[in-house]
């Protein structure tokens, strides 16, 4: 089996925005870049799908999850415990 072209997010980047700003048809971009036309199809609704979403106030997500915000803070706790207990100890 042929394995599959992968290609740059830098590449991606350029053509989507080509094609948002419409410097051409679809398929002149597709010729110029030596792609299928629906692949620019997908990565313009990509690009243009991501900036409705960093755009968007109200859905601002958490790049952290819940439970290892939870981890991390049961970590903090721990060390500010034992750095206490070093404190006074080196204190006496």
């Amino acid at each position: 089996m042929a394995k599959r072209k992968q290609y740059s997010p830098e590449l991606k980047t350029r053509v989507a925005l080509v094609a948002i700003r419409g410097d051409g048809t679809i398929a002149e971009l597709a010729q110029k870049y030596s792609l299928h036309p629906n692949m620019i199809v997908k990565w313009k609704r990509e690009a243009v799908d991501g900036m409705k979403e960093s755009f968007n106030r109200k859905g601002k997500k958490n790049l952290i999850p819940d439970n290892e915000i939870k981890t991390l803070q049961a970590k903090i706790g721990e060390l500010v415990v034992e750095r206490d207990f070093l404190a006074r100890a080196f204190d006496q």
